[in-house]
């Protein structure tokens, strides 16, 4: 069905139609992501030349950095593909079948996708993506509910682009609280930020709640009424459930591949090791370090799957979603390196300059205002929660000790204010928009509304609970 004819369905609002107007501009005119992050490292690059700075030396911090984030490379490629193993294994594919049979009308069940995604993105945003988008499969399947197929997909994205970077599985959070991930020069300038100074602060789980209220009240107010829902079946889209049959073992060498026996050791190792962890380190401190998170996950999804093949086959549908995280993230390290190594013919780098401009535009009290203004606007061009951190991180945060900004609290201005283009931007939605079959300007036109309403008050919020907290100096390891 074309645009045109959802924008002119009777009870359709004016600010539907320009929702939708907004999705088929950006749908024509906005490139890859991989080309914004491309088009930054020649930026960066020019503005050091400009300023002074040695060609050789330009050409030598692109290349230095280049490879310097292997290891948060790495990590942030098991987050995504320790959600989707756990999301698409069999004990949850049962429990989301569960789930789906309980709403009772097409407006709570879109209802509940949001719920779904928003909580679990808080423990995983990787699960978020993958459960949600299954759970909308699931309920497309109940004709009589007549559920938006659009407005549901939308919802089941909300977690990724409402309130994800508040919990667990925040980037930034979790790259300052483990020192060995962080880029060259960070470490001196935030020194390390426990959770307990980030998303767990008060002020951060209230942020939190109101989001997911408001979200939620959102949700319900804009999904299309029975007779203007578009289903899966009107839209084109078939939904059928996936069939279920037992791997038949057809050569002596299979049979490893299909008994848990190699799943089971492997798990009981690897909970072993978890155990000692928490005991020694406390849950909260031991969550915090990625590779206990990405363990974790991945011991959960060994169980889960049982058998070898069964979690082979889940790993090997999830890679392809890792695909941007792999060929971008280099070009973040340069980038990071090119803002905080090399010098112009004044002496200073970009990262003072930019420090220093943070320093002159905000005071202690607009600083939340000024940086989740800028944040926002930097995620559209570069929408990676880690990769944009490394890039902002250095200079934003040298720009909170010099106006005495509680540094954790500066972490989650980030992490609030990083979350509102996703609502906007398609990069993240493309796992989801593959599982379901939809396009980026058929979700975007229903998330664009949350866009609207969360800019200003996520704003206001994190400037009121900025108030709140005072400035600690950077704790070294």
């Amino acid at each position: 069905m074309q645009l045109m004819t959802h924008s002119t369905v009777p009870g359709t609002s004016k600010l539907a139609r320009f929702a939708l107007s907004c999705c088929n501009w950006s749908e024509r005119w906005i490139p890859d992501a991989y080309v914004f992050a491309a088009a930054a490292v020649v930026i960066v690059a020019v503005v050091a030349l400009l300023a002074g700075a040695s060609p050789l030396l330009t050409a030598r911090a692109f290349g230095d950095g280049f490879w310097s984030l292997i290891p948060f490379t790495m990590q942030m490629s098991f987050i995504i593909i320790g959600g989707y193993v756990v999301a698409s294994s069999p004990p949850v594919a049962r429990l989301i079948t569960r789930l789906a049979a309980l709403p009772r009308s097409g407006r709570s069940a879109i209802c509940a996708v949001a719920i779904v995604s928003m909580t679990s993105s808080l423990l995983h945003w990787g699960l978020s993506l993958i459960v949600g988008s299954l759970l909308v499969r699931a309920l497309a399947q109940r004709a009589e509910l007549r559920m938006d197929y659009r407005a549901a997909a939308a919802a089941a994205y909300l977690g990724l682009g409402s309130v994800w970077a508040m919990g667990l599985s925040s980037s930034a959070a979790q790259l300052q609280a483990n020192p060995a991930s962080m880029p060259p020069g960070l470490l001196e300038i935030t020194g390390v930020l426990p959770f307990t100074e980030t998303i767990f602060l008060w002020q951060s789980l209230a942020l939190t709640a109101v989001l997911i209220a408001v979200t939620l009240a959102i949700v319900w107010f804009t999904v299309p009424s029975r007779e203007n829902a578009k289903t899966s079946k009107e839209l084109g889209i078939a939904i059928a459930a996936p069939p279920i049959s037992e791997a038949k073992v057809s050569r002596p060498g299979e049979w490893l591949e299909h008994t848990p026996i190699l799943n089971v050791a492997i798990a009981a190792l690897g909970v072993a090791w978890v155990a000692q962890e928490f005991a020694s380190r406390g849950v909260a401190s031991a969550i915090a370090n990625l590779n206990t998170y990405n363990f974790l996950f991945l011991m959960l999804g060994l169980i889960l799957c049982w058998r070898p093949r069964i979690f082979l086959d889940a790993v090997a549908r999830g890679v392809p979603s890792i695909t941007g995280v792999l060929i971008q993230f280099p070009l973040y390290g340069g980038i990071a390196a090119l803002i905080t190594s090399v010098q112009g013919r004044d002496g200073f780098t970009l990262a003072h300059h930019l420090s220093t401009f943070f320093t002159e535009a905000a005071s202690r009290e607009s600083f939340p205002v000024v940086m989740g203004l800028y944040s926002a606007v930097l995620g559209f061009f570069v929408p990676s929660g880690g990769g944009k951190w490394i890039i902002e991180a250095p200079y934003v945060m040298q720009a909170a000790n010099d106006l005495e900004v509680h540094l954790g609290w500066a972490v989650q201005i980030y992490n609030a204010a990083e979350a509102l283009p996703n609502l906007v931007n398609p990069f993240w939605m493309l796992p989801l928009l593959g599982i379901l079959g939809l396009r980026a300007r058929e979700v975007v036109g229903f998330t664009i509304i949350q866009f609207i309403v969360h800019v200003p008050l996520v704003l206001f919020l994190l400037w009121v609970f900025g108030l709140t907290l005072e400035y600690q100096p950077p704790v070294m390891p």
